[in-house]
């Protein structure tokens, strides 16, 4: 076949070197978006075109042949994809498949176990924004946003004792970010996305880093102070390494699973105060134009690699019948 339908599958390899630059150049919810669709496009084209290997490779069998009505001498002139290719993408498509549903329904039966135990939560409960702020009385130090319709915001004892007033009001504006803009979603999109395509967990480690910014920046907006925010995220972090480690209920296992969780989770607290502490980032036409295109043309070459699927399949049928 064609070498245009390896493009979604080379463009996935390359995506690993070109999405941290985008998560730290670009404005945070312009790269969350940005790169959340450019891991489910890249997801889907190389899924395609591995299914259209295995099925243009498939041709090549005797018995496919027949079923469909192809002459097997005129598939053989077309040159389709040969049988190892085929094999290979097979198993590569069926194990996509079924890493992709296995990271949903983990997903769904995740967020099922946390939005139970969000209910349950002990503390003094209080609206804000719509969300319901739940102060537990626990030594470790933490905070974390449950998704859902309300979102819910759990802070322990623990975090609220090591920070200053405008520093908890900096924690409570990055936590509602996360709810208000249901960062849930981009981080469960791109994992998902990941799942049937680990070429694309840089993507994922990405998002999970520019929803981190989104709220960050969000917090700065809100308290009008970026160093403010960028001291409460690192103070935050020192504060929870020195603390007791805290059960990790579903609640807690599913802030993580979906990226948006503490404020001061400690992997990306550097790059994150920096950026802080740094004026914030400025659209890039160029880069944005850049990933568009490439998406663009991973769109094209899984549909000409369809096309020449479906215009082989009738050369052969009709071969098969003169």
């Amino acid at each position: 076949m064609h070498f245009l339908i390896y493009v979604p599958i080379a463009v996935s390899a390359l995506a690993a070197l070109g999405a941290w630059p985008l998560a730290e150049r670009l404005p945070p919810r312009t790269a969350t978006w940005l790169l959340t669709v450019s891991a489910l496009v890249l997801a889907g084209t190389s899924c395609a075109a591995l299914g259209l290997l295995a099925v243009a490779a498939a041709m090549r069998l005797p018995v496919i042949a027949t079923l469909g009505g192809m002459s097997l001498r005129a598939v053989g002139r077309m040159d389709p994809a040969s049988l190892p290719v085929g094999v290979i993408a097979a198993a590569l498509f069926g194990t996509a498949a079924l890493a992709a549903v296995r990271a949903a329904w983990l997903r769904t039966v995740a967020l099922v176990a946390a939005r139970r135990e969000a209910r349950h939560l002990e503390g003094d409960g209080q609206s804000a924004d719509g969300e319901q702020v739940l102060t537990i009385v626990d030594d470790s130090v933490d905070a974390y946003a449950v998704p859902g319709r309300p979102g819910r915001i759990v802070i322990t004892s623990g975090m609220i004792d090591a920070l200053t007033e405008p520093e908890r009001e900096a924690l409570l504006a990055h936590e509602r970010a996360h709810v208000s803009a249901c960062h849930y979603v981009y981080a469960a999109l791109v994992r998902l996305a990941a799942a049937a395509n680990p070429l694309l967990r840089p993507l994922a480690a990405a998002v999970n880093y520019s929803v981190e910014r989104w709220a960050d920046e969000r917090a700065a907006s809100v308290t009008g102070s970026r160093p403010l925010v960028a001291h409460t995220v690192a103070k935050a972090a020192l504060a929870a390494a020195a603390a007791p480690a805290r059960r990790a209920g579903p609640a807690v296992v599913l802030a993580r699973m979906t990226g948006p969780s503490q404020l001061g989770r400690r992997g990306s607290v550097p790059r994150r105060v920096d950026a802080l502490l740094g004026p914030p980032p400025r659209r890039s036409i160029v880069l944005l134009a850049l990933a568009i295109v490439v998406l663009t043309i991973c769109g094209l070459a899984a549909v000409d690699a369809a096309g020449d699927l479906h215009g082989m399949v009738e050369l052969a049928q009709a071969a098969a019948l003169s």
